[in-house]
């Protein structure tokens, strides 16, 4: 028996997250100060008290969502859980696999806060506001959404940039044709095609300057061995290397997150228990959805910490 720690991504944001726990736990408190500090402003008011908006902003959520998962990890660091005597592997959902690597003690807190503060702004500037758009397509095969993609990419560029398993997939790239790609999806059998809010085309082949960007930012920070392996959005297979973690990241931001196959890997190696560390349940939710025979458990606040540490104990005992 196996455990799996998964870090979630944009989205699971929510104002006030993380206050009970900060107030409760001095850890958590110095986390979320830590990377206030690293970033240069209260980065933790936004998160405890809003407005909403000012939170949802890209910018702001990579390192607010982060900064949460992470002080939830020092709060079970500091109560006895050692990662790499834990779980056997790490995973985050785009942003995410930079938590999981933080939590995994390849990059400190204060260099994971300003790296996702530069992701955000790279990825917000790549393309003007209006140009691009997502859509998530529910109920039909992979393949049919590719071949969707494909037929209409006549009106700009469009792909698949994240397969979430359990019939969900979202396209990324130029309005037009995500539009024309969604309607195409439909003709096929999709039970859903729907415009999603997002301020830009994340993980399409439009980000290439915010990977750059990336790949400008990462060579400037220290790297470590992280203490377990961590499965690549891009691969769905696990990596210790940091230079070659390092290459991945950057192909993360225009190339497809793998979730589905994520958790099927997990699945069928030996990993029996998906943990997600953070705000909301949104991987635990598609962990049961993708393979029933894994077990999913999640911790997002302070009434979570003991049954938690109850419930891994007894998995990895």
């Amino acid at each position: 028996m196996a455990t799996a720690f998964t870090f979630p991504g944009q989205g699971s944001q929510a104002v006030g997250m993380g206050k009970d726990l900060a107030d409760a736990y001095p850890e958590a408190r110095a986390v979320f100060d830590e990377v206030d500090e690293a970033l240069g402003e209260k980065l933790s008011a936004v998160i405890f008290e809003g407005p909403e908006d000012t939170l949802t902003l890209t910018a702001n959520a990579q390192p607010a969502l982060m900064a949460m998962s992470m002080a939830l990890m020092r709060v079970l660091e500091a109560r006895g859980l050692k990662l790499e005597n834990t779980a056997s592997h790490v995973a985050g959902h785009s942003l995410g696999e930079y938590s999981a690597l933080c939590a995994a003690g390849m990059f400190s807190i204060a260099d994971t806060a300003r790296l996702l503060r530069i992701r955000g702004n790279a990825m917000q500037a790549a393309v003007p506001a209006g140009e691009g758009a997502m859509a998530a397509i529910i109920g039909l095969e992979i393949a049919d959404v590719e071949a969707a993609c494909a037929e209409s990419r006549a009106h700009g560029a469009v792909q698949i940039a994240n397969d979430n398993g359990g019939g969900q997939l979202v396209i990324s790239g130029i309005k037009a044709a995500v539009e024309a790609a969604a309607a195409a999806a439909t003709e096929k059998g999709a039970k859903r095609a729907l415009l999603l809010s997002v301020s830009a085309p994340f993980h399409s082949s439009l980000m290439q300057p915010a990977a750059e960007a990336m790949r400008e930012a990462l060579a400037g920070v220290a790297k470590n061995t992280p203490v377990v392996p961590v499965i690549s959005n891009v691969r769905a297979t696990p990596v210790s290397d940091p230079d070659e973690i390092v290459q991945l990241l950057v192909e993360q931001v225009t190339g497809q997150v793998r979730w589905r196959e994520t958790i099927e890997w997990f699945a069928r190696n030996g990993v029996t228990t998906v943990a997600e560390i953070g705000a909301g349940k949104v991987l635990t939710g598609l962990a049961r959805r993708i393979d029933r025979s894994v077990s999913a458990l999640n911790v997002t606040g302070p009434a979570d910490i003991d049954p938690f540490l109850a419930a891994i104990s007894g998995q990895t005992n």
